[in-house]
């Protein structure tokens, strides 16, 4: 057997629950990979070894006891340092909240709890999961940012130092860093998961995601945090779908996919340009390319209008108090959204359910949405987390999208493949994204049998 640390999420609960893998063997495999790594990836904000070895002896003892267990009994995951956990401090990024101890969990953090998580320890995340970034560093190459906010979140997975990570999306900040980092990105609709004891940025678009190995593991994490909340009044889901049972599906048909390129496409690079019209041209009549109206190129001017301003109010007091202790960037927005005006802000909060109904009409014809992830590969640098502008219209809408990484750019590098989907149909998005993952899989082994006859 390869070192537990390599297992995926459902790999790792399996191996667990047959007893072929204890949790204290997973978690210590974990914590050795951690020490190897973590000097130059820099992705926990928070870790604590021996108090995550004594969860791991208590998930061992449970499970010897034959009592039920849960789908992820014993299996480490990483939390962005921006939600509440009642073991380790939450410090939102910023040195205003440094060795700030939370009572409780976020309600997110504690149904993982009860579906075995362990909490491994929190993840570096940018400043109050803003624009400035944190000290993680991109596993792919040092020089190259992760991407963010929750940047600690996808260089923890794309390393090897856990299977399962927890981030949120108020613009690109789970599809972005899982682009970057190589690894499967999962924004779900928006309320699908609540956000009580999680920082507030926006109330309009926060939303939290995961980040994993599998579209499968990012499903199962992503299911056993769904469900109604009456302290988030945006969590509205009553009863938990079976994310993972439909993600397993094989489709009656090959999907459709709709290929937009978003108002986003000038800000690509070349490279990604070629890379999804070779895409396009051998998914042949499963994909086709779809023009949205004009009026959509408005969407970083509303989306900004709206994140200012919530920005603005929510971290009231974090700008009444900070002075010099916030980052020129986050103030900048806060003067912004100080400045807007209430009829502009209404309108906004318009356009999103406008935007939103416009874009049901693509799924009369097609399955999911096709786009890029991100511009291109992790630009070099680490003073920036990179462009967002690729999840700007699907963050505004609330719309589920999940990333691939099942292309490489001219660095070699990751190269995410970002699928949409439909409000509220998160199943066919993840049933679509396997798909699409198992046809490009069949085109690369297709290439290598070709390459090796050419060579005989």
């Amino acid at each position: 057997m390869s070192e537990p640390y390599t297992l995926s999420a459902r790999e790792a609960a399996r191996a667990i629950g047959s007893g072929q893998v204890s949790s204290v063997e997973l978690v210590q495999s974990c914590l050795d990979r951690i020490a190897e790594v973590d000097d130059t990836v820099q992705a926990w904000a928070h870790l604590d070894g021996d108090l995550v070895l004594q969860q791991a002896q208590k998930s061992d003892q449970y499970r010897r006891s034959a009592a039920p267990i849960g789908p992820l009994h014993g299996v480490p995951v990483g939390i962005k340092d921006i939600f509440d956990t009642k073991d380790f401090p939450t410090g939102y990024g910023s040195p205003l909240h440094h060795g700030r101890r939370p009572v409780e969990d976020a309600t997110a953090v504690a149904l993982l709890r009860q579906a075995g998580a362990i909490v491994m320890g929190k993840t570096v995340t940018a400043e109050f999961a803003v624009l400035s970034p944190g000290k993680t560093t991109n596993p792919h190459d040092r020089a190259r940012t992760p991407g963010g906010s929750s940047s600690g979140s996808a260089a923890a997975v794309a390393a090897g130092m856990v299977p399962l990570a927890l981030g949120t999306q108020t613009n690109g900040s789970v599809i972005r860093p899982a682009s970057y980092c190589g690894v499967v990105g999962y924004k779900p609709t928006f309320g699908m998961i609540s956000r009580h004891r999680v920082l507030r940025t926006s109330s309009h678009l926060d939303t939290v995601g995961a980040f994993a190995r599998t579209v499968d593991d990012a499903a199962l994490a992503v299911q056993v945090m769904v469900g109604y909340d009456p302290l988030d009044g945006d969590a509205r889901h009553p009863v938990r779908p079976d994310l993972l049972g439909l993600a397993g599906e094989e489709p009656a048909m090959a999907p459709r996919f709709a290929f937009v390129k978003s108002p986003a496409w000038d800000q690509a690079d070349a490279a990604t340009h070629e890379a999804f019209g070779e895409l396009v041209e051998a998914l042949g009549g499963q994909a086709e390319e779809v023009d949205l109206a004009p009026v959509y190129d408005e969407i970083f001017q509303w989306h900004s209008l709206v994140m200012d301003v919530e920005i603005a109010k929510n971290l009231a007091d974090e700008f009444n108090r900070g002075g010099d202790q916030i980052s020129a960037g986050l103030r900048a927005i806060n003067a912004r959204g100080q400045a807007a005006h209430g009829v502009d802000y209404s309108l906004a909060l318009d356009r999103q359910a406008l935007f939103a109904r416009g874009l049901d009409e693509i799924f009369e014809d097609f399955d999911v949405i096709l786009s890029p992830a991100a511009p291109g590969e992790a630009p070099v640098g680490l003073d920036s987390t990179g462009n967002p502008a690729f999840s700007t219209l699907w963050s505004f809408t609330g719309m589920p999208a999940v990333t691939l990484p099942v292309l490489q750019g001219p660095n070699g590098l990751p190269l995410g493949v970002q699928l949409i989907g439909q409000r509220g149909d998160d199943g066919r998005l993840l049933r679509s994204a396997n798909w699409l993952t198992r046809y490009i899989d069949g085109l690369a082994n297709a290439d290598q049998c070709e390459d090796k006859e050419d060579g005989q």
